[in-house]
């Protein structure tokens, strides 16, 4: 234990005293710096947790790749078929990023009711479906058994479930226009057999899945013909460098989009996020090191005849400005071990207990999602102490220009 550093752990000690004018300012820069790192920590763990979050709802629905025709890439509605029979189905070997792709078409209906009626999408899947990214949503009933022969079982969200005021094991009208708009409706009668809430109330309000094969008879195609392919990515923040390569290795007859593409304006808005969390960040960095650099001064200025006793007994200045400068350490990784129980503590809360809800038509979910990002956390405390000691140095050149005679001659 070198010297500096035992003088520091005295000063410490001594500044506890009831006595010390210092004392209130110090534990006002604690305070602070507890507060600064359990923001920082509230900031990047929810914008982090909402941004994934969000983006687990849209793949869920769209995938993260949409394969279609050129000239139904921005419909929701499929309307000239795909041939199944692709050098990427069913296993997209020439990209290693994807994990998964799966065959759906969609058809545009309206729903009816004795009370109501409300348009939907009937989104058909087959049995390539990956259900596992919709099964968390499932609040009621089951998926539908497509791995049978064709049947009338389909899943609806709460959303529409409540406006049309169905429950389970009920069966509803569906009517879709035929191509061209022409003759009467084909009439399908469905059976109500899961409920859904993904929060997400533009695909809550929209989609209606079941059978891949009702949309293949409505439109008069053949068996191996479908709408659209969706492609599920290993790794999101890399999608825009793999959907450049799923669109290298589609035919040229098709074209493919990332969802950040399709969804824009989402995923935009998301973007803004990242924004909000760096300005919290510099703001509580800001904040943090005002009040320590306050708290260094006013430690010096009490300690002036100290400072003075150590360089009359032949301390340089740089080993003097580190006693100090271990004190400061010491006061910021104090506040730092502070703030993140306590933040950490509220996120786990958030985490088990979901006390803070959002409305979803505003943020797409209901309850505040936080996502505990260790390593992050790691970087912000480590960033913290070196911002703050590194500003610390300029107040600590104050100790350069105290002189051992005047300072001593006042004791």
């Amino acid at each position: 234990m070198n010297l500096e550093y035992f003088i520091a752990r005295r000063l410490v000690t001594a500044k506890n005293h009831k006595s010390s004018i210092s004392a209130p300012i110090i534990k006002i820069a604690i305070v602070a710096i507890a507060i600064g790192i359990i923001m920082m920590v509230v900031a990047i763990a929810t914008g982090v947790g909402l941004q994934d979050k969000i983006r687990e709802k849209v793949s869920a629905f769209n995938g993260h790749i949409i394969i279609s025709n050129y000239d139904d890439n921005q419909s929701e509605v499929s309307v000239e078929p795909i041939s199944i029979h692709q050098d990427f189905y069913p296993k997209f070997t020439q990209v290693p990023s994807v994990t998964h792709i799966q065959a759906v078409a969609s058809k545009a209906g309206i729903i009816r009711t004795e009370t109501a009626f409300e348009g939907v999408i009937f989104k058909g899947v087959g049995k390539d479906f990956n259900w596992n990214a919709l099964s968390e949503y499932i609040t009621e009933g089951r998926i539908p058994n497509l791995k049978a022969q064709l049947n009338t079982e389909v899943i609806l969200s709460q959303y529409l479930v409540n406006k049309l005021q169905l429950k389970l094991g009920d069966k509803f009208n569906t009517f879709f226009l035929k191509e061209g708009g022409n003759g009467m409706p084909n009439l399908r009668r469905f059976e109500l057999v899961g409920i859904y809430n993904s929060g997400f109330q533009e695909f809550d309000a929209t989609y209606m899945i079941g059978d891949i094969r009702h949309v293949q008879r409505i439109n008069k195609w053949k068996a191996d013909q479908v709408g659209a392919f969706e492609v599920f990515i290993d790794d999101f923040s890399k999608i825009q460098e793999i959907g450049a390569e799923v669109y290298k290795e589609v035919p040229s007859t098709l074209n493919s989009v990332t969802i950040e593409e399709k969804y824009i304006n989402i995923f935009e808005w998301l973007k803004l996020f990242d924004v909000n969390i760096i300005v919290i960040i510099i703001i509580m960095i800001i904040v943090a090191t005002i009040n320590m650099v306050v708290a260094l001064l006013v430690l010096i200025l009490e300690r002036t005849q100290m400072v003075g006793m150590l360089k009359a007994l032949g301390a340089s200045n740089w080993r003097v400005r580190k006693i100090f400068l271990y004190n400061a350490a010491y006061l910021i990784i104090k506040g730092l071990i502070w703030g993140n129980a306590i933040g950490i503590g509220l996120l786990l809360i958030q985490k088990y207990f979901g006390v803070v809800t959002l409305r979803p038509e505003n943020y797409y979910v209901s309850v505040a999602p936080v996502s505990i990002d260790i390593p992050a956390i790691l970087i912000i405390n480590a960033g913290t102490i070196i911002v703050c000691l590194a500003l610390l140095l300029i107040p600590s050149y104050i100790i350069t220009r105290i002189s051992p005679v005047k300072a001593l001659r006042y004791e």
